[in-house]
């Protein structure tokens, strides 16, 4: 009998803690986790590598991640793959750009592990509609 691999999910934040943080909770949930530094390293990875998640922060050196967001849903092969944003950012304006960038879901930070775990099981299991 083939058993399904884990979902394969990439992290693209700048804040190392950050980064450690997510890895250790998505590792535990038994996802295989991926990260990078910037907006630049996670579209190189997501369109070499084909992941079932991203995760992206918004402030970040080099590409922010709404540049981010706009590239993936430009390229054939990322369009539909599901985000969640996770910032420090929370007004009205800040998720309605994210949204208008490509982000799939939203989180402000910090993330407590139960949301980040309800909020990516929920992205890599959708209803039907």
């Amino acid at each position: 009998m083939n058993t399904p691999k884990p979902a394969r999910i990439l992290i693209v934040d700048d804040a190392t803690v950050v980064r450690l943080y997510y890895r250790h909770l998505l590792e535990r949930d038994g996802y295989r986790v991926d990260e990078a530094l910037n907006g630049i390293e996670g579209l190189e990875k997501a369109l070499r590598i084909s992941y079932d998640l991203c995760i992206v922060d918004v402030n970040m050196p080099l590409m922010d991640g709404y540049a981010f967001l706009q590239a993936l849903r430009r390229d054939p092969s990322t369009r539909n793959l599901p985000t969640l944003v996770t910032t420090t950012q929370a007004h009205k304006q800040d998720i309605a750009a994210a949204r208008k960038a490509g982000a799939t879901a939203y989180l402000v930070k910090p993330v407590p592990a139960d949301l980040l775990a309800n909020h990516v099981a929920a992205l890599l299991n959708p209803l039907p509609v």
